[in-house]
């Protein structure tokens, strides 16, 4: 035996559990045993990993023959010799199988049984193998097709198969039930009973069925009906294996001892015979594995884990000098197996190595074994190679026979006809807004489509689906055929496609060819951006909240003005609101109200998001109202039911509040009058079953002066007492906000048999002028000059599913009655002063917030915004309206037809918003910043034990403010929330699902110019509510109780104070030097100008290069030492500054480029001879900061 090949290093070596599908080359293996070996990319050996030296064995004694890797690194879960063939199966703990032919372990075949559960046992069946894993039951043929795949319940932890027949199976586990499965009709046949549950172990004989359980109790049951005839109680603590031959049984396993488990080194010996134990055999190693191998004598092979291996009598004594050694790769043996001719033995160890050892050179697993199938070589023709990049090489070059058959390649004749291309018809909106000089008209590009490219569509049926169909979706879905599913594709909830680089180089711009800003939908309870979008899009809502600020920490109104102010600075990139939604989750109301959501409800799309988004709509709208009134008239929150006593001062409540008068009447004829303020309304759909026409203006109205019989209290019967309760309105709201409460088949049927009518009304009214697609004959084009002559023929696609109008009027009569009308822009109507004058007032449709029902995602909610004039010309520098759709990041402009079609199968309203015409001429616009230079002065700490001498901070004097262009050094610090969601793919790689929650923890801003230069002026640590899972204290700094009042020592502010602080800077204009930064500011939840920003990432960087560490610019740049333990963001904030400083110096001021890209070219080549690593100090001479600075001492 040769024991020279293997490092002696690896008995120290504590396995690591690897995933079988990320494999790595583990340093622990000896280099002797892949020595010519082909390894993969990945670093798994293709091959199987013979010994190189030859090895002699001894006939009669078992040696050890070969070894070989099933997996690098991956412990072996199971070992089984096939019964049929000569082949050796084995299976890993990370689900993967496979195959070894012959004695020279030559590699058949590999793949995949499991993607997260190990492999329990292997049974090798004439036609296939059988593969048992937690709770799945796989039979696939022995190259790998799967021939069933057998699911069984969750909640089973299955751990032994057994073959009674042919056909008939048992499976058993850790649950107290066995299983019999026909394996002809894959059906499960029979639920045996087991009154000691955990059988792990199954064996049978001609006499009985022997199943071992967990507790190390064997029982003996009828090979009939399954009943227990003896039991034999072998260990006090656990079984770990047994075996039968002829009358004897023997076990090996676990005693309890006082400190625990303990190996027991006697064999338990029955003899089935009498049905009682035998004198216990005393063994030399501790028993793992045991089986009998019966070639001259009923002998004992008994395995340890650790490698030893020793043969005896069953009935003998064990002799010391029958131990031979098995030499793992990894510390343990995981598995042991016999062959059927018990010529060869298999151990696997914990490295995914294999091992097999035989009694002869050449010896075979089974006496007859049928003839394993090989597949095929390629047999390819020798043909001359064929240089492609030669234009003029004759393809004739390649033989090609002559037949006058049709070819397998040629095409049908319905598909080679030549079809015509028709002309696409010009977008509604070029008609709309052109202006004709001459004979040539001019218009805006509405940019709803890239330049020069057109969607080629062959069929009439294509126009079914829009033009962004060819445009690559999120991962989700995307192996599926866009026509096999109902869902538009703009529509399909989209995902962010994690890469090694987060965010970097994912194209957004993909999804938003507009300048507008999308929400990025990964963060927590994020199902609410599209109403956020909603109130963005109303000007009177960004304006006045955006001049709100107030001293509330948590205050929503504030936090929505934050992210509304990134909104207006983004040109096209994504933002996200991640600190609005922070303090949406700190809200009691939210939480009580059932608005915030469980990531895995999320998910999985459990929650119903109509009701959700329209809860959240009520909720949102009356915590407004009252963070915004409370600056004057502090009030309690009133609940979730929209009503509130008085509208105040506030601007949300003049804008959205409608006064309602409520009177009930009792039949005694008592009548009770409240006044109430409501600041939305919910549809009340008419109980109808006769399938009457109603137009939407009429449940409008029935919603808002709504009546009801219902029972209420009277005082004059002074008792409860049946009553009809009326409400009617006396005020009519600037924003008309309304809930479709769509909930139920009920309400959907109501509004698709109303869009059934008002489809036929349409149809009706256009006559024959109704086109089947949007296409114009020629000579309507002389008219499109004039603005009477555009074409407003509407297709048939733009009038279905459509119930909803445009425009409303709304009328006060003298009698305090309402009036409701649908309304048309060719509707005749007066000055509007003089009608407003007499409480006429005209609503147009500004928003719609639908729900897309899709099975594969669990829906979205995305919302139709019509945006208007002031946002186009602030983004676009145009003047013009455009209805949008806007789905998370996803943003595209629309058809305004498309905003109110609702095919209830798949696209169901939720919230419509409707606005007075002429709305921004009633409100000031203007919006003035509420956060002043104040905020940059000293400020207490919340910290209680914070004391002056751990201050690392001067605050700025009067004298000092920043002022434009100033240079501020800036570095933060993060903690994690919640840590990264990702999985592994069959072929290795890995895929972030959801990334890792980060919450600032520290920023620190330090002085850029001046006498105190590099001094800090903020060094605040950030107090959170929300549970922190990894304080990142090697990257960071941060420690557990640093973001702790009660216990931290540090100066700790709120997020909100030191967002104001940043919020200032970039306002007034400074720029922000260090390195990383766009990370950092992520995090914070910032959007800072490009011109604001320094980053020394970017500055010491080639094209196509890597990024280079702080650290290491600091020590080639700097001859600095820093992030020596830990990171200190003053540190890397001054080293920062240093760092731009002396880019100054090389590049002169910007003005020499090519002299600093030497400096660069040196700078990579340096770190490629250093592998990018600083040296070791001999002493560390890091320019950490101390508590207080000498050098300021006088200020």
């Amino acid at each position: 035996m040769n024991f020279e090949g293997l490092d002696p290093g690896l008995a120290e070596y504590a396995p690591a559990m690897h995933s079988a599908l990320d494999p790595v080359l583990d340093a622990h293996l000896n280099p002797s045993l892949l020595q010519n070996v082909e390894l993969d990319p990945e670093g798994v050996a293709l091959e199987a990993l013979p010994v190189q030296e030859s090895v002699h064995i001894m006939e009669g004694v078992y040696s050890e023959l070969h070894s070989v890797v099933a997996e690098v690194g991956v412990p072996v879960s199971v070992s089984h010799f096939d019964l049929h063939e000569e082949m050796l199966w084995v299976g890993s703990h990370g689900g993967h199988a496979t195959s070894f032919f012959g004695p020279a372990l030559e590699r058949y075949s590999s793949f995949q049984v499991n993607g997260s559960d190990d492999i329990r046992q292997i049974q090798s069946m004439e036609n296939g193998i059988l593969f048992l894993t937690k709770n799945n039951l796989k039979y696939t043929a022995r190259g790998g097709l799967i021939v069933f795949d057998y699911l069984l319940d969750e909640s089973e932890d299955m751990h032994s198969l057994l073959l009674t027949d042919s056909s008939m199976l048992l499976i058993g586990g850790l649950q107290n039930h066995i299983l019999e499965i026909d394996l002809n009709t894959v059906q499960e046949t029979q639920k045996y009973a087991v009154e000691t549950p955990g059988v792990t172990i199954m064996r049978q004989t001609n006499r009985f069925f022997f199943c071992g359980h967990t507790s190390g109790k064997i029982s003996l049951r009828d090979l009939r009906t399954f009943k227990v005839e003896h039991e034999f109680d072998a260990f006090s603590g656990s079984l770990s294996d047994f075996d039968v031959h002829g009358n004897l049984l023997a076990a090996c396993g676990f005693s309890s001892r006082l400190t625990g488990l303990a190996c027991d080194r006697f064999l338990k010996v029955y003899d089935l015979r009498m049905m009682r134990a035998i004198t216990p055999l005393q063994v030399h190693v501790d028993p793992a594995f045991l089986r009998f191998i019966p070639t001259y004598t009923s002998r004992l092979a008994i395995i340890s884990q650790s490698g030893q291996c020793q043969f005896c009598e069953p009935t003998g004594l064990a002799n010391p000098a029958d131990i031979f050694h098995v030499n793992p790769v990894g510390p343990l043996l995981m598995t042991f197996d016999v062959s059927a001719s018990k010529q060869a033995l298999a151990f696997g160890d914990s490295e995914g190595c294999v091992h097999l050892w035989t009694d002869s050179p050449e010896p075979s697993f089974n006496p007859y074994s049928l003839e394993t199938e090989f597949a095929l070589p390629c047999l390819v023709d020798s043909l001359p190679p064929l240089d492609w990049s030669q234009d003029l090489l004759p393809l004739s070059l390649i033989p090609v026979p002559l037949t006058t058959d049709a070819l397998l390649s040629d095409w049908p004749a319905a598909n080679s006809a030549p079809a015509p291309r028709r002309a696409p018809p010009v977008d509604a909106e070029i008609l709309r807004t052109m202006k004709k000089v001459g004979f040539i008209g001019y218009a805006p590009n509405p940019r709803t489509r890239l330049r020069n490219q057109i969607p080629y569509r062959l069929k009439e049926s294509d126009s079914e689906f829009d033009s962004f169909s060819q445009v690559t979706e999120s991962p989700i879905g995307r192996e599926e055929e866009p026509h096999l599913h109902m869902v538009s594709k703009k529509y399909r909830k989209v995902t962010i496609k994690y890469s090694k680089l987060g965010l970097e180089d994912f194209d957004f711009k993909h999804y938003n060819k507009t300048l507008f800003a999308g929400l990025e939908p990964h963060i927590p309870n994020a199902y609410c951006n599209c109403m956020i979008q909603v109130l963005y899009f109303l000007e009177p809502v960004r304006c006045l909240i955006q001049n709100h600020l107030c001293q509330k920490e948590f205050c929503l109104a504030c936090e929505l003005g934050f992210l509304f102010h990134m909104l207006d600075l983004s040109r096209g990139d994504p933002c996200q609101g991640n600190n609005f939604l922070r303090a949406f989750r700190t809200i009691p109301e939210a939480s009580a109200l059932g608005l915030i959501l469980a990531d895995s409800d999320e998910a999985s799309g459990k929650g119903n998001l109509a009701r959700l988004i329209q809860r959240w709509n009520r909720f949102i709208l009356t915590q407004l109202h009252q963070d915004m009134q409370e600056l004057e008239v502090p009030q309690a929150y009133r609940g979730a039911g929209g009503s509130f006593c008085s509208s105040g001062d506030s601007v949300i409540g003049q804008l959205f509040s409608c006064e309602m008068e409520n009177c009930s009447l009792c039949r005694c004829g008592s009548e009770t009058v409240r006044t109430s303020s409501t600041l939305l309304f919910t549809l009340s759909y008419p109980d109808d079953k006769t399938g009457k026409n109603y137009d939407f203006a009429h449940v409008l109205k029935r919603s808002i002066c709504l009546e009801q019989n219902t029972q209420a209290w009277c005082d004059n019967c002074e008792k409860y007492q049946p009553t009809i309760q009326t409400r009617n309105i006396r005020h009519l709201p600037d924003i008309l906000v309304i809930n479709c409460e769509v909930n139920s088949s009920k309400e959907a049927d109501f509004w698709r048999m109303q869009a059934e009518f008002a489809f036929k009304v349409a149809v009706k009214k256009h006559g024959g002028e109704i086109s089947k697609n949007k296409e114009f004959a020629l000579a309507d084009w002389k008219e499109l000059g004039s603005p009477e002559g555009v074409l407003v023929c509407p297709s048939i696609e733009e009038l279905k599913n459509i119930w909803l109008p445009f425009s409303i009027r709304m009328k006060m009569t003298k009698n305090k009655g309402l009036d409701v009308c649908n309304w048309t822009d060719g509707d005749e109507w007066g000055p509007a002063r003089a009608e407003e004058e007499h409480g006429v007032y005209v609503y147009d449709l500004m928003a719609t917030v639908v729900h897309i029902l899709d099975s594969r995602t669990g829906g979205s909610l995305v919302a139709h915004i019509k945006v208007g004039e002031t946002y186009h010309q602030r983004k676009e520098g145009v003047t013009h309206q455009q209805w949008y759709l806007f789905n998370d990041f996803l943003i595209e402009p629309i058809d305004k037809h498309e905003a109110v079609q609702f095919d209830m199968n798949w696209k169901v309203p939720a919230i419509l918003y409707y606005v007075k015409r002429n709305l921004n001429s009633r409100y000031n616009l203007n919006i003035k910043n509420p956060i002043e230079a104040s905020v940059l002065l000293a400020e207490a700490s919340l910290a209680r034990k914070q004391r002056k001498t751990h201050t690392t901070f001067i605050p700025l004097m009067l004298n000092e403010m920043p002022q434009v262009g100033d240079l501020v050094g800036l570095d933060a610090e993060f903690v994690t929330l919640n840590e990264e969601e990702a999985e592994l793919r069959s072929d290795g790689t890995k895929s972030t699902i959801k990334p890792s929650q980060m919450s600032v923890a520290r920023i620190t801003c330090v002085r850029g110019q001046g006498p105190n230069e590099g001094i800090p002026f903020i060094d605040d640590y950030i107090s959170t509510q929300e549970q922190v899972v990894d304080y990142l204290t090697q990257y960071s700094g941060i420690k557990p109780g640093d973001l702790d009042a009660k216990i931290s020592s540090k100066h700790l502010t709120t997020l909100k104070s030191t967002y104001l602080k940043l919020r200032f800077l970039i306002d007034i204009g400074v720029k922000f030097v260090g390195h990383g930064l766009q990370k950092d500011f992520r995090v914070i939840n910032l959007m800072v100008p490009k011109d604001q920003v320094l980053d020394t990432v970017y500055l010491f960087h080639m094209p196509r290069k890597r990024m280079i560490s702080l650290r290491f610019l600091a020590w080639y740049f700097l001859d600095l030492k820093i992030q020596g333990e830990t990171h200190d963001s003053i540190e890397d904030a001054r080293t920062a500054l240093q760092l731009y400083r002396k880019y100054l110096e090389l590049s002169k001021n910007g003005t020499e480029p090519e002299s600093f890209h030497k400096v660069l070219k040196g700078l990579y080549e340096k770190g490629r001879k250093m592998d990018w690593k600083v040296p070791e100090p001999e002493g560390q001479t890091s320019p950490k900061n101390a508590a207080v600075f000498s050098s300021v001492l006088a200020l």
